[in-house]
């Protein structure tokens, strides 16, 4: 039997230029990891999906844009604009919203705000966070992410970049 963690409030392993805070990873859990996650204003992850990973996103603060279904047509721009078969559209959430994507299901996350939002983001299986400090390295650069860059660091972790990502203002 093995203990539990308990962390304080600001506790955890921050992920430079990211927004993210790391609270629970591969090397606590083989299930899932946790972040706490600072979106600035103008952050669009871009759409995008994953073969095998299933998250859930929490809103804490703040207002997001969230996509969490298969269009009726993949644009390469605008997912905002996309619209499921069934009529199901973006959704703007504020505190307490939840979006859960199944693996393989389209989704992304965007702030439309001035201000900053937060969202507690859980991922499965756990090690996320190796992918997250490798595309902090990409984002850590002057001026705009490198976007071949990024979906080739999104396919070696099984991510199909659908639109591109935007950093926040």
């Amino acid at each position: 039997m093995t203990d539990g963690l308990v962390l304080p409030p600001d506790a955890g392993a921050t992920i430079a230029a990211t927004g993210m805070t790391l609270k629970v990873g591969a090397a606590e859990s083989a299930r899932w990891s946790v972040f706490d996650v600072d979106v600035q204003p103008g952050f669009d992850v871009g759409a995008h999906l994953h073969g095998e990973a299933e998250e859930l996103f929490y809103v804490l603060d703040g207002e997001l844009d969230l996509l969490a279904f298969e269009p009726r047509v993949r644009t390469s721009g605008d997912w905002q604009s996309w619209e499921s078969a069934s009529g199901a559209k973006v959704v703007r959430g504020g505190p307490g919203s939840l979006m859960h994507v199944p693996a393989g299901t389209p989704h992304a996350f965007a702030n439309p705000g001035s201000a900053p939002a937060r969202m507690l983001f859980l991922v499965a299986p756990s090690g996320h966070e190796e992918y997250l400090r490798e595309m902090a390295e990409l984002l850590a650069g002057s001026g705009p992410p490198d976007q071949s860059a990024i979906a080739e660091l999104r396919l070696r972790y099984d991510i199909v970049q659908l639109t591109p990502l935007v950093p926040g203002r």
